[in-house]
C-alpha cells in the first residue's frame, strides 16, 4: 500500500498569496506552472492508495486553502482522500479554526513557522498543538515548500520542534521534507523522539540531496520514520517512486555507499495512516464504498538504468 502524505490542490494559485512566488523558482519548463486542480491532483494520485491533501493558511503571507475547500476535495473520493486543515495560530482563533475542521471531517493539521512568521513554541502556537494532541490530530510541521521571500527561515529550523515533541509525548508530528536544508537536525529529532516522522517532499525532484539524505537516514537506522510524500502538484507520485528506486544509480561503479532496496521499498510501501493514528479514520471511509485505483509496479533495475541516461 502507498500512502502519499503530502499533496495539495488550489482552484487558483492567487490563494498561496506572497508564496505564490514559490511557483516561479520550482524546477518546472519555465513558461508552465504546476496545475493543482481537483481533476489533474486525481489523475496524478492513481498509484496510490491514499492521500493527504493539505490545506494552506498564512495571515503573513495573505494566503488560504480553506478547511471547506479542502473538506470539499476529499469528497471526490472520500474511500482515498484525507483532508489536513491548515491553520495559521498567530489569526488567534486557532483552536475553533480546528474544531471546525474537525467537523468537516478533516483529520490532521499542517502548519509553517516560516510562512506563518512565528517560534514553533510560541503560547498561541502551543494551544493549537495541545488541542491537536486531546483531538488525537497529527500535526504536520510545513518546512520550505511554499515559501516566499518574506518567510522566516530561521522559524523552519527542526531542532525548535524538540519542545513541542517533549511537552506533547503523543501527539504525532510529521517535519516535511526531512527538514531540508537541516536534514541532520531532522535525523536527530526523529530518532529522539518516537512519535515524530518525515516525510520526502520536495526531495523527489532534487536526485543528489535525495541520495545523501536518504544515506544519512540509512546509516543513522533512521529509515523506519520516513514516510512517503510526493509533494503534488511541484512531483506527482510516480516520478517520485521512480526518483527513489532509481537512487542507487549515483553508486554505480563508485564506491560511494547505496541504500538497501528493501529499505527503499519500506518507504515507499510504509502505511503512513497506521504510523500516524490514522487507519480508523480510513477504514471508516473504505466501509461507506471503496474505489478502484491502480497498483504502480515497481521499477525493474533496468527500466530504471534506461530511465536514467535518458
Amino acid at each position: 500500500m502507498i500512502v502519499d502524505v503530502h499533496t495539495r490542490v488550489w482552484d487558483n494559485a492567487k490563494q498561496l498569496g506572497r508564496a505564490e512566488e514559490t511557483l516561479r523558482r520550482k524546477p518546472n519548463v519555465p513558461w508552465e506552472r504546476p496545475d493543482a486542480c481537483p481533476d489533474m491532483h486525481h489523475q496524478a494520485m492513481q498509484p496510490v492508495r491514499h492521500a493527504l491533501i493539505l490545506g494552506f493558511d498564512s495571515e503573513y503571507l495573505d494566503a488560504r486553502i480553506s478547511h471547506e475547500q479542502v473538506a470539499g476535495y476529499v469528497t471526490k473520493d472520500p474511500a482515498k482522500y484525507l483532508g489536513v486543515a491548515g491553520i495559521d495560530p498567530m489569526r488567534g482563533d486557532a483552536v475553533r479554526s480546528l474544531e471546525r475542521a474537525r467537523e468537516l471531517g478533516l483529520v490532521g493539521v499542517t502548519v509553517s513557522p516560516a510562512a506563518q512568521a512565528f517560534h514553533p513554541c510560541d503560547t498561541r502556537a502551543m494551544e493549537l498543538y495541545e488541542a491537536c494532541a486531546a483531538m488525537r490530530m497529527p500535526l504536520l510541521f510545513e518546512s520550505a515548500t511554499l515559501l516566499a521571500r518574506d518567510a522566516k527561515l530561521e522559524f523552519a529550523q527542526p531542532y525548535l520542534l524538540d519542545e513541542v515533541a517533549r511537552s506533547f509525548p503523543d501527539l504525532k508530528i510529521v517535519v516535511s521534507a526531512l527538514g531540508d536544508p537541516w536534514v541532520h537536525q531532522c535525523l536527530t529529532l526523529i530518532e529522539k523522539h518516537p512519535t515524530v516522522y518525515t516525510d520526502l517532499s520536495d526531495l523527489a525532484v532534487r536526485p543528489w540531496q535525495l541520495y545523501n539524505a536518504l544515506i544519512l537516514a540509512h546509516q543513522q537506522h533512521a529509515t523506519g520514520r520516513i514516510l512517503f510524500g510526493s509533494n503534488f502538484p511541484f512531483c506527482n507520485p510516480e516520478k517520485a517512486i521512480v526518483s527513489i528506486y532509481s537512487i542507487n544509480t549515483f553508486t554505480q561503479g563508485t564506491p560511494l555507499p547505496s541504500i538497501p532496496r528493501e529499505q527503499l521499498r519500506s518507504i515507499v510501501e510504509r502505511d503512513a495512516l497506521a504510523c500516524l493514528g490514522l487507519r480508523d479514520e480510513s477504514v471508516s471511509a473504505l466501509e461507506t464504498g471503496g474505489t478502484k485505483h491502480q497498483t504502480m509496479q515497481i521499477p525493474s533495475a533496468h527500466s530504471l538504468k534506461d530511465a536514467d541516461s535518458a
